[in-house]
């Protein structure tokens, strides 16, 4: 190869080597021009936002939710501060480390904050725990250098004064869900505590308030530094309750019972004359403090799994058999019905025959020779046995329905159960079978099929107490802002009139009379001096029993087994002002364990509200806050 040829060649190769290096570098600049220009422009506004972050912070400010007060002013529910903790992943250098350190101290779910953290959006605080004491306050204070990322704030947190007292109709407060959020309902967002239940979750939008925020100059390690912008939260509206704390606490004494015996089941107090409820518990219950800081997972398994139902609200959507309370309806029935003359007796040795079935009435002996009223008094089965079949299954429910029972009174709660009234058509769709008429003769007397609630029960002796308006029951008076002022006001609600014949409800109410202060009414531990009082008697069948209908002493039978006790009445007779409708789960008989805890309710209405009222009445509530 010639000299020149070479060195042609070797200039070829030097050229095409510093074209490709040439080329090389015009592509690593094009490719950091472009990436330069898609940080700056396409991604500038985020990123600068990311950077802003790292310095200023915007702080969300817990709005102040507004106080629950009884009929009389007096506090159920209100705010107080408490320290709560909280991370801010972004400013953590050791999450692992930091939350173990945390743990060492002060307990909490390390793997929930960890999902938290997980779910939340940047530089968005989560909360580790809330409430957290004194002492472990004093330990993240102390510590602060070295638990980047973490800080306290004092948050208002919600306090329950009495706290079970009408746990089920005040409800409790929770961390909101991530189905209410994706709802996308305006003001929340994770870690946001919402009503859960009763009154609370109702009236959420009306409480709430409205958050404030601020904006705040942060170091390296999140800690606040200055703050730059401040907007105050808003407080929520206040809600005046239809209850009387005073009437509620003694429901509340009586509704417990003993340590050695407690009660379980539910009472309801209702104002005749406008569907206003002063009292509703339900037992056995449950203290809503509990949720308000956070509830563990052990606490709620506990309350969740708990055989006696502490969360469930008996007053609406516990439904149990009527009882002999359902005799109100049957005579109702009958009378506008025609089927009776008020006067004209049936003869009760004891039992009733169907074709081959036997009845037998609660009184073994028998009642001898009842008319209408004797069969109210002394709650004679084997007369309201002859009314019902009678009158037949489709008849009685009508009459039931019209009453309100078998549909919702639609009251200010959520999980409202209707009760059940059973009809021909119902048991045949229900359960694929022909109406029996055996069958009748137990619901003439509350029994079978039949299924109620303790509100409803109340408001069935209000409406007959009042001269057959059926209202609907209501908790919430009044809706006030900060200030006080009314921002809405609830008013009775009618939902029927009874058009009864003129001596129907008369005959009814002179019958609920003699219940407690006849000789032989089986209502008799009702009785009081002070105030005239009427109502009626309901034992519910938990089990049909072999032996037939049961003696006086039950002590044979066992608990779960032995049947509940009812009581619904009203007073004062002359001029009806408050019904009230007792169940005792398990009680045996409603003229023994029911009866005397209306006996106190009624007393102490009377306490409060006497018929010749003092110029001063007191309006302090016995006893203290919890």
């Amino acid at each position: 190869m010639s000299t020149e040829r070479y060195s042609r060649d070797y200039s070829d190769g030097v050229r095409r080597k510093i074209k490709f290096f040439v080329f090389l570098v015009a592509v690593s600049f094009l490719v950091l021009l472009l990436r330069v220009w898609y940080l700056q422009v396409l991604k500038g506004s985020d990123f600068m936002g990311l950077s802003e972050s790292n310095r200023v912070r915007l702080i969300s400010l817990p709005s102040y939710r507004g106080e629950i007060t009884d009929r009389n002013g007096l506090t159920l529910a209100s705010i107080r501060p408490s320290f709560n903790l909280y991370i801010t992943p972004e400013d953590v250098q050791d999450l692992g480390e930091t939350l173990n350190a945390l743990k060492e101290k002060i307990d909490f779910d390390i793997q929930k904050v960890k999902d938290d953290i997980r779910h939340s959006q940047p530089f968005l605080d989560v909360l580790i725990k809330a409430d957290i004491q004194r002492d472990q306050v004093a330990f993240v204070e102390e510590n602060n250098q070295l638990l980047g990322g973490v800080h306290l704030k004092v948050e208002p947190l919600r306090d329950y004064h009495y706290g079970e007292l009408a746990a089920h109709t005040l409800g409790y407060l929770g961390e909101i869900n991530k189905d209410k959020l994706m709802k996308g309902e305006p003001g929340y967002r994770m870690g946001d505590i919402v009503g859960k239940e009763g009154i609370e979750y109702l009236f959420e939008q009306d409480m709430q308030g409205k958050k404030g925020y601020k904006e705040v100059e942060v170091d390296v390690s999140g800690r606040e530094l200055a703050v730059l912008r401040k907007s105050p939260p808003q407080s929520g509206n206040h809600l005046q309750l239809t209850l009387d704390l005073r009437i509620q606490l003694m429901v509340e004494q009586l509704m417990t019972g003993t340590e050695e015996a407690p009660i379980y089941g539910s009472a309801v107090v209702i104002k005749v004359q406008t569907g206003e409820i002063l009292a509703m518990t339900s037992k056995p219950a449950f203290d809503p403090n509990l949720f308000s800081a956070g509830i563990s997972n052990a606490e709620w398994r506990k309350l969740l799994f708990n055989t006696e139902h502490p969360l469930q609200n008996k007053a609406i959507d516990g439904q149990y058999p009527p009882g002999s309370v359902y005799k109100i309806i049957a005579a109702y029935a009958a009378l506008e019905e025609e089927a009776v003359n008020p006067e004209d007796t049936v003869f009760c040795p004891g039992y009733y025959r169907l074709g081959r079935g036997v009845y037998r009435c609660w009184r073994r002996g028998g009642h001898g020779d009842v008319d209408l009223h004797d069969a109210l008094v002394q709650s004679c089965d084997v007369y309201f046995y002859t009314v019902g079949y009678k009158l037949g299954i489709d008849t009685l429910a009508r009459y039931a329905k019209m009453l309100g029972m078998g549909s919702l009174t639609r009251v200010n709660l959520i999980g409202e159960k209707p009760g059940l009234v059973p009809t021909k058509e119902w048991k045949l769709k229900a359960r694929g079978e022909e109406w029996l008429a055996g069958e009748t003769i137990s619901a003439s007397i509350g029994q079978g099929f039949n299924l109620v609630t303790p509100l409803q029960q109340a408001r069935l002796l209000a409406t007959i107490a009042n001269g057959g308006i059926l209202l609907k029951p209501y908790l919430v008076r009044q809706i006030k802002d900060k200030d006080g002022r009314v921002v809405k006001e609830i008013f009775p609600s009618i939902e029927k009139r009874l058009e009864s014949r003129p001596d129907t409800l008369s005959l009814i109410q002179k019958g609920l009379f003699g219940v407690v202060n006849e000789k032989r009414g089986t209502g008799w531990r009702a009785r009081l001096k002070e105030i005239t009082v009427a109502g009626k008697t309901g034992t519910a069948q938990v089990v049909r029993l072999k032996k037939g209908p049961k003696s006086e002493d039950d002590e044979e039978i066992s608990y779960k087994h032995r049947d509940h006790a009812w009581f619904a009445g009203y007073a004062p007779y002359e001029n009806p002002e408050i019904a009230v409708a007792v169940i005792v789960e398990h009680g045996g008989h409603g003229g023994s364990a029911a009866a005397p805890i209306v006996r106190q309710i009624i007393d102490t209405y009377n306490k409060y509200y006497p018929q010749n009222p003092s110029e001063e009445e007191p309006q302090e509530a016995p006893g203290s806050g919890t």
